[in-house]
């Protein structure tokens, strides 16, 4: 993959299908508008200095495997495979049956599905493009820029309508809801779910092109494209629904189509998402086996995971084994809840690679510094605020240690 290829990676996973949902999950926590987009604001920074530490670590590392590889380089290989082992159980197949849940429910705005159906094509959606990334990296990658060009398309003309359509109108500026930094904390832990994915690039990086100068560029630009676009996105919702009804919303972005041109408007919206979010789980189908292929490299892991596939040269083993976990968790989980566990997850690991770029680089940046700072008060608030969730999502992780050191000590005697 050369840079448009990896441009369009970053910018197809980061605006998968999140963002025509999560203002509804920011609006839970904030109350007014100022405050809505003072969480995207926050959302955006943290996102734009994570992908600074990313790409500085990309350059130094520029090997298959992504925070894999710069947390086993610069803090410990029991903290990597813990990644790993998150990522597989929690993290990154989170995110693909969350995605995949929002595909259902645009779907459902086309043809009226119930709670079962719509997990029927959450789980055909999965099944279908990790079919696609089985046959190789530059077929996965061709149907992301495909899908990217389509959604920012798709973004322009949701801006474009809003501006010729939009009637003049106040909007209310707040609604009865939650106060205080708490939930300030919550809301960004929220926008962040949107901006999710800017790492996964780096998950590719054998299969890039001149990828210690091609990972940071696309970062960059990939960034700067997602936090304009998130920010127009914002305004648009608001200035066609009031924040009580964003609130209240499922699929927002078909709602406030509904309100500038009717159902029919709606329609054309809920297919322009589609599009959208097929995109971007397909660019996160993509990513995630090459990190249990990385691992399975190093023998902690099933040994077939590190399995290339003889003609496609895909880590076909892996890629069938997270598809079928990522469906497991549609088929039991929620929304709500698969993205609160993807994100301080994550953001937890975040922050010891964060750690281990100023560990190798002896000194600390301003973005590292606004990014540590950001992962902790996140990971900090969600746990003190749903302490039960949180347990679940840290014991999914801590369950991991013994196992490295099983693997581990399976490996050396095997040596024997």
């Amino acid at each position: 993959m050369g840079l448009i290829r990896t441009t369009a990676l970053v910018v197809g996973i980061i605006i998968g299908a999140s963002i025509f949902v999560q203002p509804s999950e920011v609006s839970r926590h904030v109350s007014t508008i100022p405050a809505m987009f003072g969480v995207w604001a926050a959302a955006g920074i943290m996102s734009i200095a994570g992908a600074l530490v990313s790409a500085s670590l990309a350059a130094r590392f520029p090997k298959t495997g992504g925070v894999y590889v710069y947390l086993k380089e610069t803090i410990s290989p029991p903290a990597a495979f813990l990644w790993g082992w998150a990522m597989f159980w929690s993290a990154h197949s989170g995110i693909i049956a969350a995605v995949a849940t929002v595909f259902a429910r645009y779907t459902g705005v086309l043809v009226p599905l119930s709670d079962l159906e719509m997990r029927a094509v959450a789980i055909g959606c999965i099944v279908l493009l990790s079919i696609v990334n089985y046959f190789g990296v530059r077929a996965g990658s061709s149907v992301e820029t495909a899908f990217t060009v389509a959604k920012l398309a798709a973004i322009a003309a949701i801006l474009a309508a809003v501006v010729i359509l939009a009637p003049p109108q106040v909007q209310s500026v707040a609604v009865h809801g939650p106060q205080g930094t708490r939930e300030f904390l919550l809301g960004i832990s929220a926008g962040l779910f949107a901006f999710g994915g800017w790492h996964m690039v780096t998950y590719a990086a054998g299969e890039t092109v001149d990828a210690q100068k091609t990972i940071p560029r696309a970062l960059y630009i990939g960034m700067a494209i997602v936090t304009v676009c998130y920010f127009l996105l914002n305004g648009a919702y608001l200035r066609v629904l009031p924040l009580n009804t964003v609130l209240n919303s499922q699929h927002v972005a078909a709602d406030a189509a509904s309100v500038l041109v009717g159902t029919r408007g709606a329609a054309i919206v809920a297919v322009l998402v589609l599009i959208s979010a097929f995109g971007g789980l397909s660019g996160t189908v993509l990513a995630g086996p090459r990190v249990y292929y990385a691992i399975a490299q190093d023998g902690l892991a099933w040994r077939a995971m590190g399995q290339s596939h003889p003609r496609f040269q895909t880590p076909y083993v892996a890629i069938m084994a997270q598809a079928v976990w990522a469906s497991v968790l549609v088929a039991t989980g929620t929304y709500r809840v698969l993205f609160t566990r993807v994100v301080y997850t994550e953001f937890l690991f975040f922050a010891l690679m964060t750690v281990g770029l100023i560990r190798v680089r002896k000194r600390i940046t301003p973005a590292a510094i606004v990014f540590l700072l950001g992962c902790s008060l996140v990971v900090g608030n969600q746990l003190t605020s749903d302490w039960k969730e949180s347990a679940i999502g840290l014991l999914i992780v801590a369950a991991g240690l013994p196992v490295y050191y099983f693997l581990k000590a399976s490996r050396k005697n095997a040596h024997y």
